[in-house]
């Protein structure tokens, strides 16, 4: 298949999921081309708003409409990480004989839907540590190898902190994106109460499988990119780095610690994406700069003075889009 092809194909096939999706969800373009981003870069979500939003009907929606095994875990303080990955278990034959065998949990799916993950406590958070990065689970001395693709599309709640325990650092390091729901404006919120309060709900239908996922993924890594655009990336995620070279002035002030490496990872990877779905064969300095902030927002730490005067990840990411030139030597 020549690039023209696989362009057209990644496209449709980007698109066609957009459409079924938007059949449940009503608005939030931009929260559903972000999770198909992460859905095609093979890479985890943090979906992060106020209850009611559509956080676990969207994760849902995508499940449906893909041919794909979901599961889905309700994060509670008293879960355990073996209720997620599973645990060896006395097993009886026939005979009577007894032996252990492997009861495999709910992460054994290509699609796991961690609901409301802050509310589980750190030990049991950090069961899907191993299964986000490595995809696989170690129980009792054994590797499991998860079945790909694999994705954790996790949900959180922004309000409430009694009972919740923030995530620590590690493990959002490993979602692809974090994306941030609004409240619906008004006729968005009129489409939503006349589609769920009417007598059927509207039905998707099934667009891709695992087969089609794994190769238009590979599709998107194919996409080449020019060493100044990278080298734009590079020190996009380099100006996060307070007293670093390319820190900027605002970095210096609000921010503690900056981006990991997986930060420029997925700022190449989404503008890949990106490319493909305006039918290029080649990343811009646009396609670079619009991930900015659903894949830096969550791997900022602010410091006490940002902490103190109430300075936002997204604010500090405006500054450094602001602040950066495309070029060096080239005013932004």
């Amino acid at each position: 298949m020549d690039t023209a092809a696989k362009t057209a194909e990644f496209r449709e096939c980007f698109e066609r999921l957009k459409t079924e999706i938007g059949k449940v969800i009503v608005g939030h373009t931009e929260i559903v081309e972000g999770v198909l981003t992460c859905f095609f870069a093979g890479g985890h979500a943090l979906l992060e708003g106020v209850p009611g939003l559509g956080k676990t009907m969207l994760i849902r929606t995508l499940s449906e409409v893909s041919n794909l095994r979901f599961s889905r875990i309700q994060f509670t303080p008293d879960l355990m990480p073996a209720d997620i990955i599973g645990t060896d278990i006395i097993s009886i034959d026939e005979r009577g004989g007894r032996d252990f065998r492997f009861e495999r949990g709910p992460v054994f799916a290509n699609l796991v839907l961690a609901d409301e993950i802050n509310r589980a406590t750190p030990k049991t958070q950090s069961a899907l540590l191993e299964a986000m990065q490595e995809r696989t689970v170690t129980v009792g001395g054994t590797r499991y190898p998860l079945d790909e693709p694999f994705l954790v599309m996790a949900t959180q709640n922004p309000l409430e902190m009694e009972g919740t325990y923030p995530l620590p650092e590690a493990q959002l390091d490993r979602f692809f994106y974090k994306l941030l729901l609004r409240y619906p404006n008004r006729e968005d919120l009129q489409a939503i109460v006349d589609r769920t309060t009417a007598e059927a709900l509207p039905q998707v239908e099934r667009v891709v499988d695992a087969e089609t996922i794994l190769r238009l993924r590979a599709t998107a890594r194919e996409v080449p990119i020019a060493p100044h655009v990278n080298d734009y990336a590079v020190r996009l995620v380099l100006a996060t780095h307070p007293g670093g070279e390319f820190a900027v002035e605002d970095v210096n002030r609000y921010v503690r610690y900056g981006s990991s490496p997986r930060g420029a990872q997925v700022l190449v990877l989404a503008g890949k994406i990106r490319a493909l779905l305006h039918e290029r064969f080649n990343v811009s300095f646009e396609d670079i700069a619009r991930s900015l902030h659903p894949a830096l927002r969550h791997r900022l730490i602010l410091n006490f003075e940002g902490e103190a005067e109430g300075i936002t990840p997204d604010q500090i990411l405006d500054y450094v889009l602001e602040d950066t030139p495309k070029s060096l030597g080239v005013a932004a």
